[in-house]
């Protein structure tokens, strides 16, 4: 890495520790004054925004920037500056009685200077929302977007510089050089958004200083369609889960379990749904370059190649591909595209067996509203997410931690959760004026240690 470049990099980081040190504990005003002027920048700039991301991408809704990006950021800040005072708050702490009259608290305490790693898919929400929990909680902020995304990243650092002193709010850009040095700087805590690989290689580098890390990364989010599924409302919202973002999404169905008497009648449903939700090239997004295209397109032709079911009704839609090897590519991997390989199992047991002998996964969807199989779900299987009869709207709840579990990631933000990832949770002990705590330090009595249950 270019020498200026590490010292600017260097430098940005010392000036927002400094400034750590010296305001320490920013107040509610100040907390709040940051978070509307996060809100005010991306409310004020919408139309550059939205232009940037289309720039990225090619080609990406308009509707989707607005649901996904613009507007997810705008309620976010809201919702933390409504909350925030409710946050910050200290809570008691019981005490035993052996200890009273004394009394405890918990109070919530910024943890410094808070790095963010964040990805190409959602350039703009998925760099701003653990930002908005980070500010909430009174860090400073160093943000490394995506160098795939290299016009939405500079708009960032451009309207940051604007808004934010940088030892406020600091935008780095840069390649994954950049990345990589980033992540060796001595943060107080580190998140990270992309994939388990390179999630790996961030965590070895933070455990290098003994930084904290949040890991939000992906994996493979089955789809549970059971018996009792109503299949037309399952179809509709598996495939505006998939579709979304051309399918760009960590939180995305990766493959449907639905049992085999049922597999035609629900690829029926699937196939109608997107030629009613996808009818056309209009309001698409496709892939964010060729080289993802050139992946998503091979992924595809391999299952055809190996003698799979596979309907594809255009570039720009889901592409269902129906019991594959699972040896193919599209099985092992992330797909992070287009192709919904849809898997016939025998029964509910054979589809929940099947997920549990694989790693956990970001979220697993099941479409049923048995209370006994909702049940066995939530006490037979691990996910980041159980959602129910949905896809990706649990996202949009800030009140539900957002996060993976094992290969799917680790720690949690959104609200209240986020606040206090970002937040010290310091424990505080106050000692009454007149106690009788001299009754158990020495000489010890220990008759009197007995009556006391020590």
């Amino acid at each position: 890495m270019p020498h200026d470049l590490q010292r600017q990099l260097q430098h940005g980081f010392d000036t927002q520790r400094q400034a750590a040190d010296q305001a320490p504990f920013p107040n509610l005003a100040t907390r709040r004054d940051r978070l509307m002027r996060l809100a005010r920048m991306t409310k004020r700039h919408q139309s550059e925004i939205i232009d940037a991301i289309v720039q990225d991408f090619g080609q990406r809704s308009e509707s989707e920037i607005r649901l996904a990006e613009t507007s997810a950021v705008i309620h976010a800040a809201r919702y933390a500056r409504r909350k925030l005072r409710g946050w910050m708050r200290p809570r008691r702490a019981s005490v035993s009685w052996r200890l009273l009259p004394a009394r405890a608290r918990i109070t919530p305490q910024p943890l410094g200077v808070v790095g963010i790693l964040s990805p190409w898919n959602y350039p703009w929400s998925l760099a701003l929302m653990p930002a908005i929990d980070a500010i909430a909680a009174g860090n400073r902020v160093m943000l490394k977007p995506s160098e795939h995304t290299p016009a939405t990243s500079a708009l960032l650092a451009e309207l940051v510089s604007r808004y934010f002193d940088p030892d406020e709010f600091y935008v780095v850009q840069g390649n994954a050089e950049i990345a990589q040095a980033f992540s060796a700087l001595a943060f107080d805590h580190l998140l990270f958004t992309g994939s388990t690989a390179v999630g790996r290689d961030v965590a070895k580098a933070a455990a290098a200083n003994l930084t904290p890390t949040t890991l939000e990364l992906g994996g493979k989010s089955p789809v549970i369609v059971a018996d009792d599924a109503d299949l037309n409302a399952a179809a509709e919202a598996i495939i505006f889960g998939k579709g979304f973002n051309g399918g760009q999404t960590c939180i995305a169905p990766d493959y449907v379990l639905v049992e085999g008497r049922h597999l035609d009648a629900l690829i029926h449903a699937l196939s109608d749904t997107v030629a009613k939700q996808r009818p056309d090239a209009r309001d698409v997004t496709t892939p964010i370059n060729a080289r993802h295209a050139a992946r998503s397109t091979e992924l595809l032709k391999e299952a055809h190649n190996h003698g799979c079911r596979v309907i594809d009704p255009g570039e720009y839609a889901p592409a269902l591909v129906v019991d594959p090897n699972q040896d193919l590519a599209l099985m092992q991997e992330e797909i992070f595209g287009r192709a919904l390989p849809i898997i016939s199992v025998k029964d509910i047991d054979a589809a929940i067996g099947y997920i549990t002998a694989r790693p956990h996964p970001l979220v697993l969807y099941a479409f049923t509203r048995d209370a006994a199989l909702q049940r066995r779900l939530m006490n037979e299987t691990r996910s980041g997410a159980l959602v129910f009869n949905e896809t990706l709207l649990h996202h949009a709840v800030p009140g539900l931690p957002f996060g993976g579990v094992g290969d799917s990631g680790n720690g949690a933000y959104h609200g209240r959760h986020g606040f206090e990832r970002f937040s010290h949770r310091r424990g505080v002990f106050y000692q009454a004026k007149r106690t009788p705590i001299a009754l158990i330090r020495p000489p010890y009595r220990r008759w009197l240690l007995k009556l006391l249950g020590y």
